[in-house]
């Protein structure tokens, strides 16, 4: 799948004194209920893409929206790309090649993307072998395990901000040692979100790549 945007955006509240499993599973408990009762955002982010092999870095930034299930993912640097994750179709815009891929919303649901983490569907009790590992840079860090391990992720780490119960920064790392790190910054909680955000109609002269029914 091309789907190369990931993000995944947690609130968490911390116990103090607590041993680090007891400590990791209240977190993931504030987390999950934390997620269920957020109904909107808005933030900017800084991407960073590391090649295992080559040692090469990319960097990228833009903004993201999110209502409930529904994403909108903006790269406005260092080239413009879209992510529209809709209730059953995600769009996957290139504009500088003029190409759109089109796939089921289930299709990014049910695997492990960061996509699946930031539209609140991913479970981290039942997904992943969670543990805290105490603070970094003030931000609380858990080390995320998952129980069924796939290529685009077999290891993950999320800081979380105490100050405002969400998350900083995450980092997922897939099966060649790659990394996708994505911090969050000027983050606005329960802004109104614009229908027409989550759609997208590709332009005229768009080559459509249609995936759905793989």
């Amino acid at each position: 799948m091309r789907i190369r945007k990931s993000l995944i955006v947690f609130a968490v509240l911390v116990a103090a004194l607590l041993p680090a499993a007891a400590q990791a599973n209240k977190i993931t408990d504030a987390i999950q209920k934390r997620y269920d009762s957020l109904s909107s955002f808005q933030t900017d982010f800084q991407q960073e893409l590391t090649n295992a092999a080559s040692g090469s870095v990319e960097k990228r930034s833009g903004k993201i929206w999110f209502k409930q299930s529904l994403v909108r993912w903006e790269t406005h640097k260092p080239e413009k790309e879209l992510l529209v994750v809709g209730q059953n179709v995600v769009w996957n815009y290139f504009e500088a090649e003029k190409l759109a891929m089109k796939y089921r919303s289930t299709q990014v649901f049910n695997s492990k993307t960061m996509i699946r983490f930031l539209s609140g569907k991913a479970n981290l009790k039942e997904d992943f072998k969670v543990e805290e590992q105490g603070t970094e840079n003030g931000l609380v860090k858990l080390r995320l395990v998952p129980k069924e391990p796939e290529p685009s992720m077999v290891l993950a780490y999320i800081w979380v901000d105490t100050k405002t119960n969400l998350l900083g920064r995450v980092l997922i790392v897939d099966f060649f040692g790659n990394g996708n790190q994505v911090s969050l910054t000027n983050l606005v909680l329960d802004k109104k979100a614009e229908p027409r955000l989550f759609e997208f109609t590709p332009p005229t002269g768009t080559q459509i790549k249609d995936n759905t029914k793989q």
